[in-house]
């Protein structure tokens, strides 16, 4: 009996180490990814920011530039300069989610030294956190991501700081590519796998953010035209076919950001003062961005509502927003060969290049033929509003009808130059004074409570006129 008993003794514990060696093979979800390449998650990263950043832009952006706006509302609004605590919210959460799996992305290409997902994935952080400090301010960024490392309360990094950071990155990025090597990892939605586009990418970005912060960094005028001119070191966006644009499809995942079409158009009317502009211009993009106004059953042609306006009523129906924008097959802009020209022309316009009416009329071209299709003769340039007067009014008048649709680039250039100049009511909430940034999500002083102080210390509070560090205007 001892015999037997010391034997099923053992074999209970042969059988107990088996059963442990066994166990996390057995129990493993072969459903979870258990290490990702450089590439599992691009796609994830790309489709789901670009369309967080055009639902921000139709609900934030067009509201405060006066592009459309929320009828009926008889009072409050962004179109009135209503800013809440949760107005930025999904930008705030959307933006370090995604930063997340773009600093896992650089670590697995960090790791397989793939020098190309490298360039990718410091480009793709450097448009996050581009987009994430131009609408708060001081935001979480050297500390951001690093829960593994302990930090659950990163401290909040100045602006001057973050964009220090972001071109050098860029800098770097465009050192990366390896055109020989290409990418191994899958097949990807923005260039498909096209490393000289999203080089161009990276340095178009940089030409973006150095004009941003032109105005506090004068060195960022020689460091655009060194770009601009050596394209074979620094190569940038060339034409409209280049531009950084995700085409929605509609096959899953890629899906239009609108579940429902009707929301994208239900109690929105176009502005008045965006649709004016276009009437002046007799411009061919009208069509495409809404719908005919009308009155006692007829249509009365194109007319919007005045952003803020104090009317409790309109004796006819305006120009709601055309929803067959976010219908799939659809685009969301990123960065476009027609910005690209701009950025051209107010260099040229200040004196640092040559040839500023070609590269104003090549923005408004690229900018037309990216929503229509079409491009446009020389005769859309002999209308008052369309010429070329040489100012930098009527250059950014130009950019900021190119920038529809593109996230928060219409905003931050009206913060960068004061253009276009936008018309004021008095039911404007904020004394009529365009908001410079959005308050901080109400959460952060909940979970990251001494870092949300020092921020709002050094701002004199969380306040919706803190101007920005590049906004000096």
């Amino acid at each position: 009996m001892k015999r037997i008993t010391l034997l099923t003794l053992t074999l209970i514990v042969l059988l107990s180490a088996a059963c442990k060696r066994n166990f996390d093979t057995i129990n493993k979800n072969p459903n979870l990814i258990d290490q990702i390449s450089p590439g599992t998650l691009l796609n994830e990263i790309i489709y789901n920011m670009a369309s967080t950043n055009l639902r921000n832009n139709y609900n934030i952006t067009c509201q405060l530039m006066q592009v459309q706006l929320n009828y009926p509302q008889y009072y409050g609004g962004v179109h009135r300069y209503e800013i809440l605590e949760n107005t930025g919210l999904s930008q705030w959460d959307a933006s370090y989610k995604w930063a997340k799996n773009v600093s896992e992305m650089l670590q697995a290409a960090e790791k397989e030294n793939a020098s190309n997902y490298i360039g990718i994935a410091l480009t793709l952080r450097a448009w996050i956190y581009a987009n994430l400090t131009d609408v708060f301010g001081d935001v979480p960024f050297s500390q951001a991501s690093r829960a593994e490392d302990g930090i659950l309360q990163p401290v909040y990094d100045s602006q001057q700081d973050i964009y220090t950071q972001l071109l050098a990155d860029l800098e770097r990025a465009n050192s990366l590519y390896d055109h020989a090597t290409g990418m191994a990892y899958g097949t990807d939605i923005l260039f498909e796998n096209d490393t000289h586009l999203w080089q161009k990418f990276t340095n178009s970005l940089r030409l973006r953010l150095l004009l941003r912060i032109s105005d506090v960094d004068p060195s960022a005028y020689a460091k655009m035209v060194s770009i601009i001119e050596n394209p074979a070191a620094s190569p940038i966006v060339e034409n409209v076919q280049e531009s950084v644009i995700l085409q929605v499809t509609g096959i899953t995942p890629n899906i239009s950001p609108w579940s429902r079409a009707l929301d994208f158009s239900t109690q929105h009317s176009v502005a008045a003062f965006f649709i004016d502009i276009l009437n002046e211009l007799d411009d061919p993009r009208r069509p495409f961005f809404v719908t005919q106004a009308r009155a006692e059953g007829a249509d009365i042609g194109y007319k919007g509502i005045p952003s803020g306006y104090d009317d409790a009523s309109f004796s006819y129906s305006p120009s709601y927003m055309n929803n067959q924008q976010v219908v799939v097959p659809m685009q969301i802009p990123i960065l476009t060969y027609a910005e690209v020209s701009f950025i051209k022309a107010e260099l040229a316009q200040r004196g640092y290049l040559t040839g500023a009416e070609d590269f104003y009329k090549a923005g408004i071209r690229a900018a037309i033929n990216i929503v229509t299709g079409e491009n446009i003769d020389d005769a859309y340039f002999l209308r008052p509003l369309a010429t070329y007067d040489g100012s930098l009014e009527r250059i950014m008048l130009h950019k900021y009808l190119a920038l529809y649709f593109t996230d928060f680039q219409q905003w931050s250039e009206y913060r960068r130059t004061g253009y276009p100049v936008l018309p004021k009511t008095n039911s404007m909430l904020n004394d009529g004074v365009m908001p410079s940034r959005l308050l901080y999500p109400g959460i952060q002083q909940i979970y990251n409570p001494e870092n949300y102080k020092s921020a709002i210390d050094r701002m004199g509070g969380d306040d919706i006129n803190f101007k920005l560090w590049w906004d000096v205007n």
